[in-house]
């Protein structure tokens, strides 16, 4: 283990050192995906989707473009969450969908939708779209205001040069007070009342005429409107349509173009797949830059770490978007600026040269929490909102007291489990736990789960009476598979789980004394948990008495993790 781990630090840092004037991507790694983007004089700041996850709508700073900190989320309170938007036990890859940032006079703004299943199978999803304002991008944000008879997901805000705000929504293509993407309809919000008022247009169908047209923004540039889209689904046809306009509700048109930036060209084995989704931002400088999701093909044309936020340069080309005769009866073509992604590729590369030449990369997947703060770290996160007294940071000083619950893993549940985001294929993991059982079925340890039905426990159980050590895991459609389960023979309350990702395997040890002695213990693919849907892995901590009745809990003392990177 020590030799591997040798050779991945060694590996890293030559990777580090390959080019120092440029930056690699992505540039959030992990399940960051839908993100939306804003400058604010030399600060940037984005959002991005975090679906059943809470707290919710991450908000990462930057002032170079490469270099990203999470600084807090729009979503963090109990309150925000608990009436309209339904974050208890909203359904697995429902939630916060794709939220938009803005900033004007002082205020940032984020729209966002929910979306939510109701549990009687016979009423329609609630897409609810609300705003939330902050003075600081840390927050604390508002709590929501909604967006009532607005219909559709991906919102966006635009704010014009003459006061006037609108509201930028979908709906299914001609209905347009249906929920549903397809269309791309635009109103005036009055930001007092929180309400739409005057006349809906609807502006656009996309370049393809709304195959799976959403994720809608509009920019506005020398006196012209900019409508960009997310179009063909979220998978490999993924890709960023535009059109433009001399007025806001159109006509729109469309970029000859199109798509400006997709991966539906390229081979299955490209690096990454399923660019689309993107937003705009402009420098101080006049230059212009595109964040973006894609998809790593890391392993079996996907990755655990799901969807993730990538940084593209852009330019402004001219480019023939139709002719027109004039009053001598010659016909001249009508040229339209367009922005042209990546220019020199036309897709989304792994190594680009700096935005900032003096601002180098600073990347370091380097995550270790020894919970000495009464506050948990920002990076954790729930599926869904914590159930009360689920976890301790002052019961006992320097430890988590992670409390059993009878809830396990379970759909439109909240159980005791929380994590941090897997950010690359290769990484060590451990945690240092304390944990003497005292029912059986009472289990606690390692957790690495993306939804309710797909995940994997390493963990120690107690079974008849004696403390066992048990891997285990589920995947979506399948029924829960256990891998391995032994006793822990000279078992004193106290042990280190080991998981490491390696060669697209993972292998389990841990230590019954403190470290010294590692034992092997299973190993495994490393595909159990892949991203197939919306969400990125977790790495993370669980604890169930498994339908029991019990005050038990366990301690961990520390988590750490380290993540590699490849070519």
């Amino acid at each position: 283990m020590q030799k591997k781990l040798l050779i991945l630090l060694f590996f890293g840092a030559c990777l580090f050192a390959q080019e120092q004037d440029q930056f690699r991507n992505p540039i959030l790694r992990g399940g960051y995906p839908d993100p939306s983007i804003v400058r604010v004089d030399d600060d940037f700041y984005l959002v991005n989707s975090s679906f059943e996850y809470f707290p919710a709508l991450p908000i990462h700073h930057s002032k170079d473009l490469v270099n990203w900190e999470l600084i807090g989320y729009g979503l963090d309170r109990k309150e925000q969450v608990n009436n309209a938007v339904n974050l208890s036990d909203v359904q697995q890859q429902g939630g916060i969908h794709a939220p938009s940032i803005r900033y004007h006079k002082g205020t940032f703004y984020i729209v966002v939708t929910n979306v939510y299943s109701p549990k009687d199978k016979n009423l329609d999803a609630e897409m609810v779209n609300f705003v939330l304002t902050a003075k600081d991008p840390k927050g604390p944000w508002s709590n929501p205001h909604i967006i009532e008879n607005a219909p559709g997901i991906d919102p966006d805000l635009f704010f014009d040069d003459d006061g006037k705000v609108y509201f930028v929504g979908t709906h299914d293509k001609g209905k347009p007070n249906t929920n549903g993407i397809g269309e791309i309809w635009v109103q005036e919000l009055d930001l007092i009342n929180w309400s739409l008022k005057g006349e809906r247009s609807s502006i656009w169908t996309g370049a393809c005429g709304g195959c799976c047209v959403e994720g809608p923004h509009i920019y506005k540039k020398d006196e012209r409107y900019y409508l960009m889209v997310a179009e063909g689904g979220t998978s490999r046809n993924h890709s960023v349509m535009i059109a433009n306009s001399n007025t806001i509700r159109g006509p729109y048109v469309s970029n000859p173009k199109n798509p400006i930036l997709t991966s539906r060209h390229l081979s299955n084995d490209n690096w990454v797949h399923s660019t689309g989704h993107a937003d705009l931002v402009e420098l101080k400088d006049g230059r212009w830059y595109m964040v973006a999701l894609g998809i790593r093909n890391d392993l079996e044309g996907t990755s655990n770490m799901g969807r993730e936020t990538y940084l593209i340069p852009v330019t402004w080309e001219t480019a023939v978007s139709g002719w027109k005769e004039g009053k001598d009866g010659i016909w001249r073509p009508i040229k339209h600026y367009w922005p042209v992604c990546a220019p020199l590729s036309g897709k989304v590369e792994r190594y680009e040269e700096l935005p900032f030449e003096k601002n180098s990369q600073n990347y370091s997947d380097i995550f270790r929490d020894d919970f000495n703060s009464i506050k948990l770290d920002l990076a954790w996160n729930f599926r869904r909102v914590p159930l009360p007294e689920m976890f301790s940071l002052t019961e006992r000083e320097g430890y988590l007291r992670l409390r059993l619950s009878p809830k396990s893993f379970h759909l439109r549940d909240s159980y005791h489990a929380l994590g941090f985001r897997q950010k690359e294929s290769d990484f060590l993991y451990s945690a240092n736990m304390e944990f003497s059982p005292k029912k059986n079925e009472s289990e606690a340890g390692i957790s690495l789960f993306q939804q309710d039905d797909n995940y994997l426990n390493y963990t120690v159980k107690k079974i008849n009476g004696t403390a066992h050590l048990i891997l285990y895991y589920k995947e979506t459609n399948h029924d829960l598979v256990v891998i391995n389960q032994q006793k822990l023979l000279n078992y004193s309350g106290n042990i280190i789980l080991y998981v490491e990702s390696t060669e697209d395997s993972y292998y389990y040890r841990y230590s019954l004394d403190n470290g010294k002695t590692i034992i092997p213990f299973e190993t495994s693919e490393a595909n159990l948990i892949l991203c197939r849907g919306y969400i990125g892995t977790h790495l993370g901590l669980y604890a169930s008495s498994n339908g029991l009745k019990t005050l038990g809990f366990a301690d961990f003392e520390w988590v750490k993790y380290q993540g590699f990177s490849r070519n």
